[in-house]
């Protein structure tokens, strides 16, 4: 592996909270499909996690809910015919992963009024396209 998987910050996830699992790949390969087993599956206990804050923990467990079996989260990967490739991709998705479901929340949007300059210029607009297509038709003709 290349090292710690960051994410977000100084947090990263610890090698030794991750468990893999290897398995046969589905779909075509040949005769070196059916010998390795190059299909991954990482799981990572988020409900008993001591990596992340707090804070962190929850928001997470709050987004991912709908991922977790029994508060952990799997992480499949398969696209690869090399294990090591797969290892790498399935670790770099989960720590995605969790980067995505532990930031924070976005601000809340202040509601602003529209300067009054501006609408004028939208009527002022409107009103001058309304003339050159007005001058188009063809009443005054002949």
């Amino acid at each position: 592996m290349s090292g710690p998987h960051v994410i977000r910050g100084s947090v990263s996830l610890p090698e030794a909270e991750l468990m893999w699992r290897f398995s046969r790949s589905s779909g075509p390969g040949g005769q070196h499909v059916n010998t390795s087993d190059s299909q991954v599956e990482l799981r990572f206990d988020l409900a008993r996690t001591e990596a992340l804050p707090e804070v962190w923990k929850q928001r997470a467990l709050e987004r991912l809910a709908g991922r977790l079996v029994g508060g952990v989260l799997t992480v499949r990967a398969s696209e690869h015919r090399s294990q090591w490739r797969n290892r790498e991709t399935a670790a770099v998705r989960l720590a995605a992963l969790l980067a995505e479901a532990t930031a924070p929340p976005p601000k809340p949007r202040r509601a602003t009024r529209v300067p009054r300059g501006i609408n004028e210029r939208r009527l002022r607009e409107k009103k001058q396209r309304s003339e050159t297509k007005r001058g188009r038709s063809a009443r005054d003709w002949g």
